[in-house]
């Protein structure tokens, strides 16, 4: 199984033998992270952001899952009160926060996937893991740890996210794989 997570969609996709079994599409990536951040901006700070931004807090302190260690960032908008601009202190987990619904959706999709995949290949699956690739993202956002908690990893069941019994499955970054 591969998800590939650009910067207008997610693609998801199920291989074998050369060729796909099962995939989807669906029009959730990484500009949706972005415009995810500059709501939660606007909303809990009262602070208006640009796309660049909010595209350097996804890659810098963006988490898809709460972090061992919760991580800072310096944010620089404009008050939407006063007109002037204004510099607030981010956490990690605000970031989580402002970024649950839209890996949720995404999470959703692979679920779906999986319901489709014949029961051969999802015990490959299973076995073998799931690779994450996309710029979309931003790789330092930790999807590939959400995954794997996901998979029941680092505390949190696959099922209870994902509605499978897998215990075993590895998100890996494509990054990381041996070629």
């Amino acid at each position: 199984m591969i998800v590939d997570i650009g910067g207008g969609t997610a693609d998801i996709a199920v291989i074998s033998l050369g060729g796909t079994v099962v995939s989807a599409s669906i029009k959730i990536a990484g500009d949706d992270f972005d415009e995810a951040l500059v709501r939660h901006m606007r909303k809990k700070h009262n602070l208006l952001i640009g796309e660049r931004t909010a595209e350097d807090i996804k890659i810098k302190i963006g988490s898809a899952f709460p972090r061992a260690e919760v991580d800072y960032m310096d944010v620089r908008g404009r008050n939407l009160v006063t007109g002037l601009p204004k510099t607030v202190k981010v956490s990690s987990e605000e970031t989580e926060e402002a970024l649950r619904e839209t890996t949720a959706q995404i999470i959703e999709a692979i679920h779906s996937v999986l319901e489709k995949t014949p029961p051969e290949l999802a015990a490959d699956i299973a076995e073998r893991g799931i690779v994450l690739t996309g710029g979309g993202f931003g790789h330092g956002i930790g999807m590939s740890q959400y995954g794997a908690d996901a998979m029941g990893k680092e505390g949190k069941k696959w099922q209870e996210i994902l509605g499978f019994y897998f215990k075993d499955v590895t998100f890996t970054n494509v990054f990381d794989l041996d070629t």
